[in-house]
């Protein structure tokens, strides 16, 4: 009988055992399907999350978009002078166009800083060369930008003889003094452009004004290269004859030789590249 209890009593602890077993792995597998449930949740948050800051920085840009055309559309209306009203129509209109006119801003700031760049170089080549040619008269040497390019233009008469490409000794002068600027921008190339009027020319072995300006250009470059020892590799030497004049009346203007300084074209893309990388411009 003590026996029998006995056995009774381990069976009984046994199956007791086997519930709560039972239990807790039911437990744990809830566990882990709520676990499960949280981190899909927690994805689901994070997805949300950056959805809605990506939606608030395009809301931000059509913002920022919107004040920039509606000041466009305002400075416009305001030049429009005896038009003093405009239709809700109208304005709606004007403020498409806008639309189709609109650039990149960032894309056009970064270019214009390179161009800015670029015209600083220009402004510092104008005032060394007018720092050494001192006061000489206007009518007989002119520098000038435009376009990006520096221009020199000196009269014939400070250069040449009449009908001559000899170029006389205050002109050497003047090519020396030219000559110590280039010679300090090694990064610059230039062009020498003769001119001439369009009363007709034959002498010697030239034929027409295209000899006589292609001549007066070499023979400037030649005395440039052989008297001041500038690089003949940065220089070209062109004739224009007489069909770019500058004055339809005066034929003394058109007589002219032009130095036509530039920077090269990869230095400019450089300058280009310079800027896109620029932190002031890349706010």
């Amino acid at each position: 009988m003590k026996k029998f209890i006995l056995g009774f009593i381990g069976m009984a602890v046994l199956l007791s055992s086997c519930v709560s077993q039972k239990k807790y792995a039911d437990l744990e597998s809830q566990q882990k399907e709520t676990q499960d449930l949280l981190n899909s949740a927690t994805v689901k948050l994070n997805t949300c999350l950056e959805e809605k800051a990506t939606a608030d920085a395009r809301m931000q840009t059509l913002a920022d978009q919107n004040d920039f055309l509606k000041a466009n559309n305002q400075e416009l209306i305001n030049n429009m002078g005896n038009l003093t009203t405009l239709t809700a129509k109208g304005a709606e209109n004007l403020e498409k166009s806008l639309e189709s006119l609109q650039e990149k801003d960032l894309t056009i700031r970064k270019l214009q800083n390179a161009i800015t760049r670029r015209d600083s170089v220009n402004l510092a080549l104008v005032q060394s060369l007018k720092g050494v040619l001192g006061n000489l008269d206007d009518q007989d040497i002119e520098i000038s930008v435009e376009k990006g390019v520096v221009f020199i233009s000196i009269s014939d008469k400070l250069l040449f003889s009449s009908g001559s490409y000899n170029v006389t000794a205050r002109a050497k002068e003047i090519l020396g003094k030219v000559a110590q600027v280039v010679n300090n921008k090694p990064d610059f190339e230039f062009m020498v452009e003769g001119h001439t009027d369009d009363v007709p020319y034959r002498k010697g072995v030239l034929l027409d004004n295209w000899d006589l300006s292609v001549k007066r250009a070499t023979a400037v470059v030649r005395i440039l290269q052989n008297d001041y020892r500038v690089d003949p590799k940065r220089m070209t030497a062109s004739g224009r004859s007489q069909y770019i004049p500058v004055s339809p009346t005066d034929k003394s203007k058109n007589r002219r030789t032009r130095i036509v300084v530039l920077p090269k074209i990869d230095q400019f893309y450089s300058m280009i590249e310079e800027g896109m990388k620029d932190p002031a411009i890349n706010d």
